[in-house]
């Protein structure tokens, strides 16, 4: 990798045991991860139900690690005020859920909490140009949402390259977050096409040694195939 970004880690709750989650949370920030996602989940959006605002306090309780919330809501503006009282440090809500979405993003940095904005596998970059100077986080889904463990689309390689693109041309601050089924055998790719924080749930809980695993993927260790490509053909 040449692109001299730095890269975070978050390892994603959704894959931890929730049985021993403190310890698990200890754990991961030992290794080194630099980040925390937690995937809030409503049972509507997704067909999925996860956690609430007790978890992500109780969380702040036990961990200094940035809390990165992401926001698999229906009506995610109903609970903005909550999440940020909770001790979110950024809140990640959906573009195919919010159809005021500039006044969404303002109603979490008014919070003081950082605003990110996420794109599910068929939803176009297009949909992110009058929306993407004002993010602080952009989150590209590279699989369907609603469960962890699921394999990495491919095609999402393209859709990444296409948001950093557009990050750059913009000149836009937003971070470039990547969630669902990255791991180490297409990391280097997904660093290459632009990426700089990667969501990772069972490639680091189901990992017996976290430090390693979360070394190898900030590492980017793997060999890339095609994305030196994708991205020339992007810029």
């Amino acid at each position: 990798m040449t692109t001299g970004r730095t890269i975070r880690i978050a390892p994603s709750i959704l894959s931890a045991d929730f049985a021993r989650l403190a310890d698990e949370v200890a754990r991961v920030e030992e290794a080194g991860a630099d980040w925390l996602h937690i995937d809030v989940m409503d049972g509507h959006f997704v067909p999925n139900l996860t956690v609430g605002p007790p978890i992500v306090e109780a969380l702040r309780k036990v961990t200094t690690l940035p809390l990165d919330v992401h926001l698999m809501m229906t009506n995610p503006d109903a609970f903005i005020q909550e999440f940020a009282e909770a001790g979110a440090d950024s809140l990640t809500v959906h573009v195919e859920t919010c159809p005021h979405l500039h006044r969404t993003v303002q109603s979490i940095k008014e919070r003081g909490v950082k605003a990110g904005v996420t794109l599910n596998p068929a939803t176009p970059v297009g949909t992110l140009s009058e929306i993407v100077r004002d993010a602080d986080l952009i989150l590209v889904m590279s699989v369907n949402p609603g469960f962890g463990g699921q394999q990495f689309i491919p095609s999402s390689l393209q859709k990444i390259a296409e948001v950093r693109t557009l990050i750059d041309r913009t000149q836009s601050r937003a971070l470039l977050e990547v969630d669902g089924g990255v791991k180490p055998d297409n990391v280097k790719e997904i660093l290459a096409a632009g990426a700089e924080v990667l969501v990772a749930g069972s490639a680091v809980f189901s990992s017996h040694d976290y430090a390693a695993a979360i070394t190898a993927l900030r590492a980017g260790h793997q060999p890339a195939a095609r994305i030196s490509r994708i991205a020339a053909a992007q810029r």
